[in-house]
């Protein structure tokens, strides 16, 4: 026994099974579908750079932009003033360092000359105090006319050594009274010629040597009329 055929069965089976339309094909629907859901992945927070336009992407700032811009600012005839200042205050650190360290020289070097000046001092001094006592008995020979011969000649030489050596003899008659450089062995009286205290007769000569007194001459002095 046949069936009869139902009318409705082909109308209740639904557009799923609905024949693709003119002209489209099951695959064009497909790739459509997907590129709508990608577009609405990208706005919904996907990739930006995919979201984005081309125009956008120009717009947005690159990267350290503003240091770039920064460091296009800064005058390259400012930055070159800054460094010599810089150079400057440098160069007058190290001028006054180096001013200190030669006057700081020039001080030692004065000590050193005053210091070598004092020890060869004191040693011809050392070495020329005990001669004055010999000096003293050729003065007492040459007053009494004792210096003769080759004696004279020895004496000579020796009071040309000590004088090159730096001994130098002082004290002579008619020479004012100073207390530094002689020593009064006693007062004689007045005398009209002089205007001030003299030296009249030497006893002793004196001797120095530069500023310093190895021996004051011993003296008799006299004084002014009236005083």
């Amino acid at each position: 026994m046949t069936q009869p055929d139902d009318g409705n069965a082909t109308e209740d089976r639904g557009p799923q099974h609905a024949a693709p339309g003119p002209g489209g094909s099951f695959g064009e629907e497909a790739a459509e579908m997907t590129e709508n859901t990608e577009v609405e992945a990208g706005a919904e927070g996907g990739d930006p750079a995919a979201a984005s336009t081309p125009a956008e992407q120009q717009d947005r700032p690159a990267e350290g932009g503003e240091h770039a811009s920064e460091a296009l600012d800064v005058d390259p005839l400012q930055a070159a003033h800054d460094e010599v200042a810089v150079l400057k205050a440098e160069l007058g650190e190290r001028t006054l360092d180096l001013q200190r360290l030669q006057a700081e020289f020039l001080n030692y070097k004065r000590r050193v000359d005053r210091d070598r000046d004092l020890v060869k001092e004191n040693a011809t001094y050392a070495a020329l105090s005990p001669i004055t006592e010999v000096l003293d008995t050729i003065d007492r020979a040459r007053e009494h006319e004792e210096l003769t011969g080759g004696f004279k000649s020895v004496v000579e030489q020796l009071e040309r050594t000590v004088a090159q050596a730096g001994l130098v003899r002082f004290g002579t008659p008619g020479d004012a009274f100073d207390p530094s450089l002689h020593e009064a062995l006693s007062h004689i009286g007045e005398d009209p010629d002089v205007e001030v205290t003299t030296c009249k007769v030497i006893a002793k000569a004196g001797y120095r040597i530069g500023d310093r007194v190895v021996r004051a001459a011993q003296v008799l002095v006299v004084d002014p009329a009236g005083s």
